[in-house]
């Protein structure tokens, strides 16, 4: 098992590059397809603590699910992480987790300062 996750979408162009960022380094890591295997939400909460971020923050406010049903909504952390566990794709992409740290590679380049 790697020290390095990384949480996929493949239709993503952040997410591919910073998949290839990370082959190019050749560093170990496993991919997590997170829209095929989402997370559920204690693995949401323990990954959000990685990030120092609240739920609403990892949201991907451009998405028509989100502009549809969520937008202006004023929701607790705990509704958050319930909504992204339900429906993953609302989570910000890409994200590398790295033992007890994570970051949102957008750009995909913030990856090389974080291994």
């Amino acid at each position: 098992m790697s020290d390095i996750i990384i949480y996929h979408n493949g239709r993503c162009s952040k997410s591919r590059g910073a998949l290839e960022i990370l082959q190019e380094k050749e560093v170990p890591f496993e991919v997590r397809w997170y829209l095929t295997e989402p997370l559920n939400q204690k693995e949401l909460k323990a990954l959000l603590k990685k990030l120092g971020m609240k739920a609403a923050e990892l949201v991907r406010k451009s998405e028509p699910l989100y502009k549809e049903q969520y937008k202006d909504q004023q929701l607790s952390e705990q509704q958050w992480i319930k909504i992204l566990a339900e429906n993953p794709v609302l989570i910000e992409r890409p994200i590398v987790e790295k033992g007890d740290k994570a970051i949102v590679a957008r750009p995909p380049e913030k990856v090389l300062s974080f291994l």
